[in-house]
């Protein structure tokens, strides 16, 4: 490891409680970094200031930017990305595409039950108060098929690696999952920094995900319709994830629209153009269930479109993701995935859950007010890493009132032990060198009517600050290009 000491790695520390992406348990670089690692340390702490600034300028030239949300105000940022790629190879990643596909496909058979029959209710697999107590479970759902019998068409499911080398998955997104846009441009960013490296490896390309989004959203056309009108809807510029609406309707050439240039008439979507009207058929909507039609949810929401819940109904519209998708990805739902799994594939699960208590279940309760400081604590139906409390962080009176907070709305909470996130080096700014940060990565399924697609690549996101393990960039995380290997 002489060549660590006389380079920009010389302050990297191993620590042995973590599992090192690039470094094997003797500190050699494993052989699939070799490669990439020599080409690395072959550069001064000065070049890599200079790279980190030229890809920094990349993503602000490109606009590239999000939304942090505090008390007080709003913050746009530019997205932090780290300049030393992730590197999966072909059967790591064999796994991880076939848990992922298996885990999407199993939510959509539980969405479409609890829907329709309540079979894995009504056999005592799943608690029928589990699913109506969860604020994302939409009664106006109840017997609505999908155009295509796919409700989350699209699918995000964080993943990290444990001390044991094993993945996990952390939770399921189903909603409205966010960040491939930056998955594509951490891409592009790297190729514009450091285009060489990319001779010495064969990773698959993540530039095809807008294509194969808009033929999944093609495929799930309303009947009767031959060739599709797509549309991408917004809440508008003031979304934190804006950049990303904008980006994937550009790369699928289709419109990027806002609720206002949408409306309903005999229970068909238009658009208005200068042109006149355009019948809208499959809608791919960032918009939450709650604002997006006032006549049917929130009165007061300006985002939706009057009418448009009673389109879909009718089976005139597709929207993409489905509408009350979003109790299936609740936290309190996560730990009957390998029930849920078993139930509709008949298969066990390819990928790990964690163990999860449930706040709701009294001794369950109890054991977590008893041990806060060995777990992290997490809201059921909140995203971005908000509120969530890492135990062994707390001082006790903050753990005082995490308790008090449990106690006031225990169906809210659930605990899980605190995982060991995986490291991997990234370039810390202030010591310009490579330091060990905390990863998770976030994969991206498609499920179309006749076809599916798992992206080879993902968002893997690293928490900047050292010792942190919320990776979320509303949280002060970064990301980093993922490289899938070919065989």
């Amino acid at each position: 490891m002489a060549t660590t000491q006389q380079s920009i790695f010389a302050s990297y520390d191993k620590d042995p409680k973590f599992y090192d992406e690039i470094f094997d348990e003797k500190g050699n670089v494993k052989k699939v970094y070799q490669t990439l690692f020599d080409l690395y340390s072959g550069h001064s702490s000065q070049d890599f200031a200079k790279l980190n600034d030229k890809a920094k300028a990349s993503f602000f030239n490109q606009g590239i930017t999000f939304q942090v949300y505090t008390d007080q105000e709003a913050k746009e940022k530019i997205f932090p990305f780290d300049l030393f790629p992730r590197i999966i190879d072909q059967k790591e990643w064999d796994t991880i595409e076939r848990g992922v596909l298996q885990r999407s496909k199993a939510l959509n058979h539980f969405i479409w039950d609890i829907y329709h029959d309540k079979k894995i209710i009504k056999q005592g697999i799943v608690p029928l108060d589990l699913i109506t107590s969860s604020a994302n479970y939409l009664h106006q759902m109840i017997g609505v098929d999908p155009p295509g019998g796919i409700y989350n068409h699209i699918s995000g499911t964080d993943l990290i690696k444990h001390s044991d080398g094993k993945y996990y998955v952390l939770e399921d997104n189903i909603r409205c999952p966010s960040g491939v846009s930056y998955v594509i441009c951490n891409r592009t960013a790297l190729k514009r920094a450091l285009f060489g490296v990319f001779n010495h490896y064969n990773a698959h390309t993540v530039t095809d995900y807008a294509q194969n989004l808009l033929e999944i959203m093609e495929s799930v056309k309303p009947r009767g319709v031959d060739e599709p009108n797509c549309v991408v809807i917004t809440p508008g510029v003031y979304n934190s994830a804006y950049y990303e609406h904008s980006y994937l309707a550009k790369s699928m050439g289709v419109e990027l629209v806002e609720g206002r240039d949408l409306f309903v008439e005999n229970d068909f979507v238009y658009m208005q153009t200068i042109k006149g009207p355009e019948r809208v058929d499959v809608i791919y909507r960032r918009i939450d269930d709650a604002f997006l039609d006032p006549l049917e949810f929130r009165p007061d929401s300006a985002l939706g479109v009057p009418g448009l819940f009673s389109a879909y109904k009718k089976g005139n519209v597709c929207l993409v993701n489905a509408p009350g998708t979003g109790f299936a990805d609740d936290k309190a739902v996560y730990t009957y995935m390998p029930e849920i799994i078993k139930y509709y594939l008949g298969e066990e699960p390819i990928l790990n859950n964690v163990h999860t208590y449930h706040c709701s279940r009294p001794d369950e309760l109890k054991y977590v007010l008893e041990n806060v400081d060995k777990l992290v604590i997490k809201p059921v139906d909140e995203a971005g890493g908000y509120g969530i409390s890492i135990g062994n962080r707390l001082t006790q009176e903050e753990i005082e009132k995490v308790k008090k907070t449990i106690q006031a709305s225990p169906r809210k909470y659930i605990a899980q032990p605190i995982m060991s996130l995986s490291v991997h080096a990234t370039y810390i700014e202030e010591s310009e060198s490579f330091e060990s940060r905390h990863v998770d990565l976030r994969t991206f399924c498609l499920q179309g009517a006749d076809k599916d697609f798992v992206l080879k690549g993902g968002l893997t996101r690293v928490a900047l600050k050292k010792g942190n393990l919320i990776v979320n960039s509303s949280q002060g995380g970064g990301s980093k290009d993922t490289w899938v290997l070919k065989k």
